[in-house]
């Protein structure tokens, strides 16, 4: 799949835009599930819940290749200086 090899990153902007909404409809499904059970809201808002916790573990990647670079390339880095280290 393309997405697979060249990833779009989203920014930090965009990512908490999508938060606020997905929580948002989050709140209403979970208003209208305290008037009464209903099991298609409860799969609704467990989706949403997935959806919210995966929305922040991008986030939390945007802001780590922010501050820290590409993980492949940390990574790489790592074991070039590991190479040098135990070749020294």
């Amino acid at each position: 799949m393309a997405s697979d090899v060249f990833p779009v990153m989203r920014t930090l902007t965009e990512i908490k835009g999508e938060i606020d909404e997905v929580s948002d409809r989050r709140l209403r499904v979970m208003r209208k599930l305290a008037e009464g059970y209903d099991a298609s809201l409860a799969a609704e808002h467990k989706q949403l819940e997935e959806l919210v916790a995966q929305l922040w573990e991008e986030q939390r990647n945007a802001r780590a290749m922010l501050r820290f670079g590409d993980r492949d390339a940390i990574i790489q880095r790592a074991r070039q200086e590991e190479r040098l280290s135990r070749a020294a």
